[in-house]
């Protein structure tokens, strides 16, 4: 029954998320659709949002609702305050959409969350750049009109400016670490890789959600950021190996993406961990046949990741890293409740999208 329960309260919580966003999208356009000077502009700003917001898990975003009502005092969960932390949730997902976007032209990728990528849209192409950037500016649209008055929002500010800095720094490390056309193996390494995720993912993916959600209950302390930081951090660091994993062993029909990390010459954990264990004739394959956009050779790159059984090596570092992370819990949640961590935890491991 627990289960159920606690699956019914999760569906809730889903359905509250997703309703708040037709109300984000009627405050950030509605009383400027008709200006006769922006009008245009704003209407092309909510097929932006319509389109890059919806679609995917939006488990980012509903982290901050889910911690707000761990960590905040029943008396101070109002109306008010869960429609503050809804809305940084979204603040959240637009930070996300911003990313993807901008990412997905990077990358040069087909499809997202099921559907092409903005980019791919006919009539769209490289104005794409220009409405990730929208995405960005409107996060902070909403910052000031729902959380101005709150004594956190000089630190929300921060918190999201911080965040993005971060995952742009990862973005550059793992643009230049994978140039186009340079297959360099000797770049790969594990400690090159912990860093592009640390900063590319890790940050924005775990420790904002949290973070957001720690400062609208109002703890703002240095020790128990600090604290999450490690815990959450150890998370993300997970959850991108599971996403390079999924991009190559995951079916697209779940993910609703179809991977690109080999032709696109990634740092991906699964060729840190072949190069690892390769003999010279196993690393000659790699050589050859990564970074290339040649269907033939990718599917030989995967074929060497299977003879030397990296998904059996995904599987065993999946449980030393569950394992880690628990004792990360048990030393570092408190004050926090645990069940923070532990239900964003329970989301992120054997996932399959």
């Amino acid at each position: 029954m627990n289960g159920d329960k606690k699956s019914d309260a999760s569906n809730q919580e889903r359905q509250d998320f997703m309703q708040h966003f037709s109300h984000i999208v009627k405050v950030l356009t509605e009383d400027e659709l008709g200006h006769p000077e922006i009008g245009d502009a704003i209407s092309r700003l909510k097929e932006v949002l319509e389109y890059n917001l919806i679609g995917g898990k939006c488990n980012r975003g509903m982290t901050v609702l889910a911690a707000f009502r761990d960590l905040a005092e029943p008396r101070k969960q109002d109306a008010e305050s869960i429609k503050q932390a809804l809305t940084v949730g979204w603040c959240v997902e637009l930070l996300q959409a911003f990313f993807l976007v901008s990412d997905d032209i990077m990358d040069s990728s087909l499809t997202r969350r099921g559907q092409p990528c903005w980019y791919k849209k006919p009539g769209i192409g490289l104005d794409a750049v220009n409405d990730a950037l929208l995405l960005e500016a409107c996060i902070y649209r909403l910052l000031k009109l729902y959380c101005r008055e709150l004594p956190c929002y000089l630190n929300l500010i921060e918190l999201f400016l911080q965040t993005t800095y971060a995952t742009e720094l990862g973005q550059t490390l793992d643009l230049i670490t994978a140039p186009q056309n340079n297959v360099d193996l000797a770049r790969f390494t594990e400690k090159r890789y912990k860093s592009i995720v640390k900063y590319k993912t890790a940050f924005y993916s775990f420790y904002l959600p949290v973070a957001a959600a720690m400062y609208l209950a109002g703890i703002d302390g240095e020790k128990e950021h600090t604290n999450a930081k490690k815990i959450l951090m150890e998370m993300g660091e997970f959850f991108q190996i599971q996403d390079d994993y999924l991009d190559l062993f995951g079916d697209p029909s779940v993910t609703g993406k179809i991977g690109t990390d080999i032709e696109d010459n990634k740092c991906s954990w699964l060729v840190v961990q072949c190069l690892q264990r390769a003999s010279p004739e196993q690393r000659q394959i790699l050589q050859e046949n990564y970074g290339q956009k040649d269907a033939k050779k990718v599917a030989r790159v995967k074929a060497l990741y299977e003879e030397m059984d990296i998904p059996t090596v995904y599987t065993q570092y999946e449980e030393d890293s569950y394992n880690r992370l628990m004792s990360l819990i048990e030393q570092f949640a408190n004050p926090l409740p645990a069940t923070v961590f532990l239900g964003l935890a329970q989301k992120i491991y054997k996932r399959k999208k």
